[in-house]
């Protein structure tokens, strides 16, 4: 492993310097103004009370600053009760926002799924955990931002679709989604120490999947900490029928049935240990967290997750003054990755007499700091102010050893050696933003927002080189090599940026309001849409998070993408919001500069035979490269709950239902945009008796058609599933078991990508073309928790 190359440490102490501002010496600076009356909840005769769950819990008042909702007034708090039961059949977070209408997941790993919102997915979306901004650290996005919270990790979901206040963050274009962990908790006055937990286990039959998690509480009327862990496990899923010929998954490797999906299994820890402090309505938190997953098999791509090992620390404040409230965070992540071919993929390429390469090993580390102070200061009555600002560096280095790091006795040097493939050398992006929000509620009826934002994103990467001097990579000290044009191009790029939020809310009687709204948000490219630089088909092939199987390199010259949303939405419903209710949400959205990806000309990809014929083909993976174009969105949610029937004998049943559709457009080529969602519904009848909850539900999905020319998009086929599941609640137990796919229907989802699961992956085309990964076949699962 080759030793970093050190920076000056003056812009770490900078920010830093600023952070530590935000986090203690502003609260310390205003503290003489602090209200007199502590905003604790006064202690009361204690009593039972039911969760959104329906869990009952025993009552514990927890003190805390009473901060305005994020967002202000506007974005969708998701019901635990509609995400809670995902735990039981999925380990993967981004699984628990499948009841937010418009929402979606790329296909990815089996517990880091790429969250999609109306068509705009990965890097567009603004993903926090626990208030941190976290960035993936893999030319393939395998440590997706939701990857590393656990499902049992979570205690609430915010989620803000299309039109975004400014507040809720920048450098993203398609919404933010805020997962957090519980709120901390405080024993009720004069009642001792608090000692709680909760421990649960679960096993799903299709893939052998099963896992426990822990959590305890100690906590004090001032103090409180909290520890949660988990871990899962889980080998390859079966597909309901067999979608290729059974045999050897690659050469020398394990025998893979025709229906067993390759490269699905995996293994992930998460521990967090979470330690506050409150004092007259101020809450001081530290969070540690501490991530271990020691495989995962992805299906779309060419490579695996062989070791991810993260460590974060969470400083956040929180606090009430005369004029207002106040919130500051500052936190740390690091991420070591690394990548290789795992049981499904060949590892040994080459002849007797030649080693190309005994596995490809492929390193990425990155390192994140962040910071954030942001104030609400009501004016008046009518008016609402927040002002605030956010800073963030992020570095990171991918590099590939050579393969074999040493040449064994008898063989001669193969194509990945002997230097380390330099793919991103001390890259760096920092943004600085600052945003003011002006929230008015002109009356009972009308409600407006508007806000403003300025993002500065600045960018660089230092001098790269392949694993040798060949014509293959490119001797770096010749001007007119790859490798020397990009060592010798200007790489630093600074990003000015603006975002722009109006809302409008309208609600003429209780039971129905009307929101309107236009935002101009922008982003700017990752470091591997700008800075990758190789046109060596295997170095392209490893540079994609796409997940369609196509050879892709960056582009130096990416502008920042820059999307105009209009969104309306009408929603109706009974005076409470208890028994039923519909939300009609049509929107649009104009993309300039959208980044998306065009045939590698010759002046970019070179001219052999397999580039030239990649400019024409129609079929098999192609040679791409990041391009700004301009696109178009468009579509529809409308969603709906209803009373089918009350009774003493059956309890309480209601029907759900949830109809999505999007169509995105390149308007500069006329070709569809990747990765659409279809028209798709979710339809389902929900019963409450007793301690029982049972939901039979349907998803229905129609064929993906309209699909991506320029990358040689699959077309999928319009499925149905039958999903039934069960809750029984007694006490302080609960237990959740069900059967995803009743009807063992063969489908392949949308979203699902290509299949490169499983052979000699790293060879180009010698895989088959032409598959799409297969959804999970019936899937029985259990699983139960206790609270003590």
């Amino acid at each position: 492993m080759p030793v970093m190359i050190k920076r000056s440490n003056t812009e770490v102490q900078r920010l830093l310097s600023w952070a530590v501002v935000c986090v203690l010496a502003v609260p310390i600076a205003v503290s003489s103004e602090a209200r007199a009356e502590s905003d604790a909840v006064k202690s009361g005769a204690a009593s039972n009370k039911e969760s959104s769950d329906g869990s009952v819990l025993e009552e514990v008042v927890v003190s805390a600053p009473k901060l305005a909702p994020e967002g202000g007034s506007f974005g969708n708090d998701v019901d635990p009760a509609d995400w809670i039961p995902v735990r039981a059949f999925s380990s993967d977070a981004s699984a628990l926002l499948r009841a937010v209408p418009g929402t979606h997941v790329y296909g990815n790993g089996g517990v880091s799924g790429l969250p999609v919102i109306h068509g705009l997915g990965d890097d567009r979306l603004r993903v926090q955990v626990d208030g941190m901004n976290l960035i993936s650290a893999c030319p393939n996005h395998m440590n997706s931002p939701l990857s590393y919270i656990d499902p049992v990790q979570v205690g609430s979901i915010k989620v803000f679709s299309g039109v975004t206040p400014v507040s809720e963050g920048g450098d993203s274009i398609g919404g933010t989604i805020r997962m957090n962990s519980p709120a901390p908790e405080f024993a009720r006055h004069g009642e001792g120490t608090l000692l709680k937990g909760e421990a649960g286990s679960f096993y799903r039959g299709n893939g052998d999947g099963r896992g426990g998690h822990l959590t305890a509480t100690v906590a004090g009327e001032q103090w409180g900490m909290t520890y949660t862990g988990s871990i899962v496990r889980s080998g390859n899923y079966e597909a309901s029928k067999d979608f290729k010929a059974s045999g050897l998954a690659a050469t020398d490797r394990s025998w893979l049935n025709g229906n067993v999906v390759g490269s699905t299994r995996y293994k992930a820890e998460n521990h967090a240990l979470g330690m506050a402090v409150r004092h007259d309505g101020h809450l001081l938190e530290v969070k540690l967290g501490l991530q271990d997953i020691p495989y995962e098999g992805f299906p779309t791509q060419r490579m695996d997750m062989v070791e991810n090992d993260s460590q974060q620390v969470n400083l956040h404040y929180t606090g009430n003054y005369s004029w207002g409230t106040l919130e500051s965070r500052l936190y740390h992540e690091r991420t070591r990755h690394k990548m290789d071919f795992a049981e499904d993929k060949q590892y040994y390429y080459g002849t007797s007499a030649t080693i190309l390469a005994p596995g490809m090993p492929m390193f990425t580390e990155g390192k994140n700091l962040g910071g954030v102070i942001k104030a609400e200061i009501p004016l008046s009555h009518r008016d609402t102010v927040r002002l605030g600002t956010e800073a963030q560096r992020y570095r990171l280095d991918d590099w590939w050893p050579p393969s074999p790091a040493t040449l064994p006795a008898g063989y001669t040097m193969g194509g990945m050696a002997p230097n380390t493939f330099w793919n991103i050398k001390d890259g760096q992006r920092d943004r600085l933003d600052f945003f003011a929000e002006w929230e008015a509620r002109w009356n009972a009826q009308w409600l407006s927002q508007f806000g403003l934002r300025s993002d500065i994103v600045k960018m660089d990467t230092g001098k790269i080189q392949g694993y040798n001097n060949s014509t293959m990579y490119g001797d770096p000290t010749v001007a007119t090599s790859v490798p020397g044009k990009f060592n010798n191009a200007d790489r630093s790029r600074t990003d000015n940026n603006i975002d722009v939020t109006a809302l409008l809310r309208y609600t003429p009687e209780a039971s129905r309001s009307f929101e309107m709204g236009y935002s101009l948000k922008s982003r700017s490219p990752n470091l591997y849409e700008r800075h990758t630089w190789s046109t060596n088909t295997m170095a392209m092939e490893m540079n994609n998070f796409a997940g369609d199987g196509n050879y892709y390199v960056g582009n130096l010259d990416l502008s920042p993408e820059k999307a105009h949303t209009l969104s309306v939405s009408a929603d109706f419903h009974d005076p409470g919001k208890k028994r039923w209710g519909v939300k009609v949400t049509p929107y649009l959205t104009y993309v300039e500069d959208y980044i998306d990806a065009r045939r590698c000309p010759a002046s970019v990809c070179g001219s052999s035979a397999a580039v030239t014929s990649s400019l024409t083909a129609t079929t098999g993976f192609v040679y791409l490269q990041y391009v700004n174009q301009n696109a178009r969105f468009y579509g529809l949610d409308v969603s709906g709950y209803a009373p089918v029937w009350e009774s003493d004998d059956y309890g309480n049943m209601i029907a759900t239902a949830m109809v999505d559709y999007v169509r995105g457009e390149n308007r500069t080529t006329g070709d569809n945009l990747y990765n659409i969602m279809p028209l798709n519904a979710k339809l389902a009848l929900v019963q409450h008796l007793g301690s029982w909850t049972n939901t039979v539900e349907e998803q229905v999905v129609s064929a993906k058609t309209k699909v991506s020319q320029t990358r040689d998009e699959l077309p999928t086929a319009g499925y149905a599933l039958l999903n039934v599941r069960s809750r029984y609640d007694w006490n302080n137990w609960r237990l959740d078991f069900g059967v995803e796919n009743v009807l063992d229907q063969f489908y392949t989802p949308p979203l699902g990508g290509a299949y490169v699961g499983q052979g000699a992956t790293m060879s180009g085309s010698s895989i088959p073309w032409g598959v799409g990964v297969p959804g999970p076949g019936r899937l029985a699962y259990v699983g139960a928790s206790v609270r003590f």
